[in-house]
């Protein structure tokens, strides 16, 4: 891609007391170039913007083009950001992977939901997986030449033949091949593997995790970690996709068998390598793992150990912001998705040991997803109405920010908070992490 074709890239926030806002910086101006490079996205600012001196080409809110010099520490940031870290456009995907997301949803909701990406730089900056089937050798040659690792990679099985089925593109049986160019160029990469009950589970998965295993070797393993995911589908999947749903059944296999290769995994390796996602515990109806089995949580990005660091962070800010009671008694429901209600039951627990506070956890399903056994980040706006209508919810309802499109108040239906409070007639409090929960809770987030 030619510099000339790189569109500015807009400033959406300026951070207080930083060098932008001594400069001048303001949200609406653009930048151009930097140095006199343009950069195709936030990688490349990040490494232009390290150096001390600094020229920049900016466009200002109103039109006009100005050149400003900075001079700075080394590796100073400036204090900017972006509405978007692509500058240059989005690499999607050409896969046709029968358990994609983005194709198991219903026609008409907007557009930002049916991008399918596959690109190596929100992998990076962002830990999102990617393929590697859709890389040009420009772009291999830049993560060689910027030392971009780790990536995140939806290996998925490492048989040729079954990963082709699974992706739908003869580029995909090339897995082992990349894998061992990353190690030939000391690079790392955390591997994923979604099960698909009769395509890959079964001996494929044991293929697939012994030939990963082969490459967590040296001082700086080529494949630092693999995470294993069941599929995950709603109703509105293509009905010629040949998938199946996990049961129960299935899911205490892949845990029994997942574990018999974990213990081999400690002897040879030194390191569990293979990590089960917290989803498989919940379908089998087993208990988690214990938290000293997470490690470093290298696959938290994935459902790895995430309840388990969740309820450790839980009792740690309980026993720091949860009063001995409250002077104004408090009631309210915390709404969650069915498929963790066990796990979350000791918060519950210990929110209501404080005397006046009342917390109801309500579990819900998803009807609009069509699943028995639902996540709490895939629950819509009209799960909510369907399972909260008509029911006491106390003086708010605490509502998991995952459940919302990342800065913005829409579920995946594309319902907003402030409607789906407006129905029912009571306020939401969307909260992220266990402190905005315990303040929402306490009615320090209104």
């Amino acid at each position: 891609m030619s510099q000339s074709s790189i569109r500015p890239v807009l400033i959406t926030k300026v951070l207080p007391n930083s060098i932008a806002a001594e400069v001048g910086f303001e949200p609406g101006d653009s930048i151009v170039a930097i140095n006199g490079s343009h950069p195709r996205d936030l990688i490349d600012y990040q490494f232009l913007c390290a150096d001390e001196i600094l020229e920049l080409e900016v466009i200002d809110g109103a039109g006009k083009t100005h050149v400003i010099e900075i001079e700075k520490d080394y590796d100073d940031d400036l204090g900017l950001e972006f509405e978007t870290a692509l500058f240059d456009g989005l690499i999607q995907c050409n896969n046709r992977c029968p358990f994609c997301f983005i194709d198991q949803q219903p026609p008409g909701k907007r557009q930002s939901l049916y991008f399918k990406d596959d690109d190596y730089r929100l992998s990076f900056l962002y830990g999102s997986y990617l393929t590697l089937t859709n890389l040009k050798q420009t772009e291999w040659d830049r993560i060689e030449r910027m030392r971009l690792s780790p990536l995140y990679v939806s290996v998925h099985a490492t048989e040729p033949d079954v990963r082709i089925r699974l992706l739908k593109n003869p580029r995909a049986g090339l897995i082992l091949e990349q894998l061992r160019w990353f190690q030939e160029r000391r690079l790392q990469i955390h591997a994923q593997v979604v099960v698909c009950p009769g395509i890959n589970d079964g001996i494929h998965l044991e293929r697939t995790l012994l030939d990963l295993a082969q490459f967590y070797t040296g001082d700086l393993p080529a494949v630092a970690s693999t995470a294993v995911v069941p599929v995950g589908l709603t109703r509105f999947r293509p009905q010629e996709d040949e998938l199946i749903s996990v049961t129960g059944e299935k899911a205490r296999e892949v845990i029994a068998q997942v574990q018999r290769l974990q213990e081999k995994f400690k002897h040879q390796l030194g390191s569990t390598f293979a990590w089960l996602a917290d989803e498989w515990f919940l379908i089998a109806r087993e208990e988690l793992p214990p938290e000293s089995d997470y490690g470093d949580y290298p696959q938290i990005g994935n459902g790895v150990g995430s309840i388990r660091l969740f309820l450790k962070q839980f009792q740690t800010a309980a026993t720091q912001r949860l009063p001995k009671g409250l002077e104004i008694p408090r009631r309210g429901t915390w709404v969650v998705g069915n498929a963790v209600e066990k796990a979350f039951e000791p918060v519950v627990e210990r929110f209501n040991a404080v005397p006046g506070l009342e917390i109801r956890m309500v579990a819900l399903s998803s009807d609009y997803w069509g699943q028995e056994i639902t996540v709490t980040g895939l629950l819509t706006g009209q799960d909510l109405l369907k399972g909260l209508k008509g029911k006491d919810l106390g003086e708010m309802i605490l509502l998991p920010g995952l459940m919302l499109k990342h800065g913005d108040t829409r579920f995946l239906d594309d319902m907003t908070v402030a409607e789906v409070a407006d129905q029912l007639n009571t306020p939401i409090i969307p909260v992220n992490g266990v402190e905005e929960l315990i303040d929402g809770a306490l009615g320090n987030r209104e």
